[in-house]
């Protein structure tokens, strides 16, 4: 019975980067000696033990066999003769299939370290096609790794490409796309995220409404890159600048302009009307990726309002308080927050402009205060009631915006 220490724990030390969770592997032991030695199992589908002490994931060596289409399709086969070896083939990327053994020592089968110094991200076996859900792994660790230099092997890509011809991708989940999209809407650059799926051809199967985004053109006055497509993948990786791991700003940011795949050619480049033309896109996407209820509500008020963010200044206060009940803020102002920084991503996220100033999100904050800071107590003071209270509460809240305007605008 030999324990070896596997996965992101070996490769993050490789990178000198924070280890977070350790997962090891069991060679040579049953489920009945795991329990022996007061491991508590834990899941149904797969030998995992929780440590009686740390509570860390201990699982027996595993082979896996295809059985079906998709990411249910596998048999699952553990027991004392299962190597190492065997175990850390059936992972998905070499960068993952590096074990440490309890001396210290690498044991790297696959040449995970060397991918590592040369900043490849590259599939252990040709079984990689097995599991569709590794084509969006390799995407969001782009996402993760792309700072660092990573970009993944062109024998990777190829096979990620006939994943998408054979039809394996149309096989995944709302559940398992959203779940990986998530996590790499909070990676620092979500930009390489969308890059690989649309090298791969997967952008196209599972997010049809961003593919239709590029090659379309804007407006070089405003936007120097040209590209919708690549306007989103910079607003994205701004997002990730301006709030880290936020994947609720990432989301936002991800399907803002989605309406501009929408406009008329014979407008374009300009995009009239684009955020309402949006809204139905969004609706759309986040109801098949199955995005909890905040992400799809903020989603949908950044698209349709986030060029009424960038001309703050210009609306009437009456106009910027209804921006606020919309979207709800003056009951929830963190969502206010997420707004703001949202639409300060797709002003900054543009060729050119990543540095500029963005005086938008000081004012809409301090309006939103000040309109929050009136309540309905001194109008009950002062005998009002019912609707009168209302009616009441919105004009003071209409003359605090005007006044917070005042003191910002230069006189």
């Amino acid at each position: 019975m030999q324990t070896y220490l596997v996965g992101g724990a070996v490769r993050d030390a490789l990178l000198n980067r924070p280890v977070a969770d350790r997962d090891y592997v069991v060679v040579g032991a049953r489920p009945d000696d795991m329990l022996a030695a007061g491991y508590k199992t834990v899941g149904k589908d797969f030998p995992v033990f929780l440590h009686p002490q740390t509570g860390e994931e201990y699982a027996l060596a595993r082979t896996e066999r295809k059985t079906g289409p998709g990411y249910h399709g596998f048999e699952m086969h553990a027991d004392p003769s299962v190597t190492l070896e065997e175990d850390l083939a059936r992972r998905d990327l070499t960068i993952n299939a590096i074990a440490r053994d309890q001396d210290g020592k690498l044991v790297d089968p696959f040449g995970g370290a060397r991918d590592i110094e040369q900043r490849v991200l590259r599939h252990v076996s040709d079984a990689f096609v097995e599991d569709p859900v590794r084509l969006l792994r390799v995407a969001r660790f782009a996402a993760r790794f792309a700072p660092l230099g990573f970009t993944v092997a062109e024998e990777t890509m190829a096979l990620m490409r006939r994943m998408v011809a054979n039809g394996e991708v149309d096989h995944l989940v709302a559940e398992r796309v959203w779940q990986e999209t998530r996590k790499a809407l909070g990676e620092p650059r979500p930009s390489a995220f969308l890059r690989v799926l649309r090298d791969s051809g997967a952008l196209a199967v599972l997010f049809a409404e961003l593919d239709a985004l590029y090659g379309v053109p804007q407006r070089a006055e405003f936007h120097p890159e040209v590209d919708t497509g690549i306007h989103v993948e910079m607003v994205l990786d701004m997002a990730a600048r301006l709030a880290p791991g936020n994947d609720l700003v990432g989301y936002c940011a991800l399907v803002h302009d989605l309406g501009k795949a929408l406009t008329p050619h014979d407008i374009l480049p300009r995009h009239i009307q684009h955020e309402e033309r949006g809204v139905a896109p969004v609706r759309a996407l986040s109801a098949r990726l199955k995005v909890p209820a905040e992400h799809a509500t903020l989603a949908e008020a950044v698209c349709r309002d986030h060029l009424n963010a960038h001309r703050a200044f210009e609306l009437k206060p009456s106009r910027v308080l209804k921006l606020f009940t919309a979207m709800d803020a003056l009951r929830r102002p963190e969502r206010l927050e997420v707004f703001v920084i949202a639409c300060e991503a797709d002003k900054r996220g543009r060729l050119g402009h990543g540095d500029e100033a963005y005086p938008q999100a000081d004012y809409l904050r301090r309006a939103h205060a000040a309109a929050a800071a009136i309540s309905a107590a001194p109008f009950v003071e002062r005998g009002l009631s019912g609707p009168a209270i209302g009616s009441a509460m919105e004009r003071a809240r209409i003359e605090a915006i005007d006044k917070v305007r005042a003191d910002l605008l230069p006189h």
